[in-house]
């Protein structure tokens, strides 16, 4: 297992014309990924999470700042260290980037070729891991005869090819529909899990976050906003970026224009209640405005499982005199974190 530490990275690049000068892709970047964990860095379109991406292989030289892959530091090496390096990286590629002339054996096997392992070990090496992923009947087969979710999986194969202690994955679900995603989800889990691989993913997918990762960094503008736990992050994000992000992965509080939608359909008082595993839990928050004679309807939400332990916000509407109302919101909040939706 590798670990990877990136220290105060920088990456510019020179603007020519009449504005000349240089346009910062990321701006003191520091991430540290423990041996073995599955970290994802999630950002919109822009934030240099890509760039960072590629700063990690050696495939852009940082302006400043150190990356460590081990021991090693790749922000300091050659260009012939670096082609040594790599073979301890693996590298997947949201479309593939297989060759479309190679056979899907001959594609997995190219990398082998390049390090110049013998024929006869390569041969096995292939077939162990086609299996591994799921297609030893395909090895003759051609990419253009494979669908997305197969030819993503033969690009993981080719990344495993070399044993590299890390993988780097861009973007691996993006170009594949739903059910293919989870698919190729659950095998970068099993490289992680059986074959002890560090996996550094990007995405501009929550969703993804919340299914794979144990840790996660958020960009915005070539900045890391926020780093954390999954859960952490999900359950109280303190970037305003992560919290548009976690309001994409999450039923959480209703956007204005739903709240007003509501408010106009519902008579009772609208409140939103959070749910973190290990808090308070549902019956206990029913059971106490029951007690106080108030009536409950679930109007928005929903509650879901997030690195294994649930969280969720539901928007309540809650019935019965106003009084009694006041008296069951003020003994929720003493319970659990709520908010009152004006």
């Amino acid at each position: 297992m590798t670990r990877v530490t990136i220290e105060r990275v920088v990456k510019e690049y020179p603007v020519r014309g009449r504005a000349a000068g240089t346009i910062t892709a990321v701006d003191d970047v520091s991430i540290d990924v423990a041996s073995g964990e599955i970290h994802a860095i999630i950002g919109y379109s822009g934030a240099g999470k890509s760039t960072l991406l590629r700063l990690i292989n050696g495939l852009e030289h940082v302006t400043s700042g150190r990356i460590l892959v081990g021991e090693n530091d790749v922000a300091a090496m050659s260009e012939r260290e670096l082609r040594r390096e790599r073979t301890e990286i693996g590298m997947i590629f949201q479309h593939f980037n297989l060759f479309r002339s190679k056979t899907v054996a001959q594609n997995v096997a190219y990398p082998l070729v390049v390090a110049g392992m013998p024929a006869a070990e390569r041969k096995d090496r292939v077939a162990e891991l086609l299996s591994f992923v799921g297609l030893a009947d395909k090895a003759s087969a051609y990419p253009e005869q494979l669908s997305g979710g197969q030819k993503q999986r033969v690009g993981i194969a080719r990344a495993l090819a070399t044993n590299p202690g890390v993988l780097l994955a861009d973007e691996a679900t993006s170009a594949l529909d739903p059910e293919t995603s989870q698919e190729v989800l659950a095998l970068l889990k099993r490289v992680n899990a059986e074959l002890g691989i560090t996996i550094i993913l990007i995405t501009h997918e929550m969703e993804v976050v919340r299914e794979i990762a144990d840790r996660v960094t958020v960009m915005d503008g070539g900045r890391a906003v926020e780093q954390g736990d999954v859960f952490d992050v999900f359950s109280r994000p303190q970037a305003e970026t992560s919290r548009r992000f976690v309001a994409t992965a999450l039923p959480t509080q209703p956007d204005p224009e739903h709240l007003r939608r509501l408010q106009e359909k519902h008579r009772g008082k609208l409140v939103a209640v959070t749910f973190v595993d290990g808090g308070v839990d549902q019956p206990v928050v029913f059971q106490t405005l029951a007690d106080r004679g108030i009536g409950v309807s679930i109007v928005h939400g929903g509650i879901t499982d997030v690195g294994g332990r649930s969280f969720g916000k539901l928007t309540l509407e809650l019935i019965g005199d106003e009084l009694q109302v006041e008296h069951g919101i003020a003994a929720l909040g003493q319970q659990t974190e709520l908010e009152v939706l004006a």
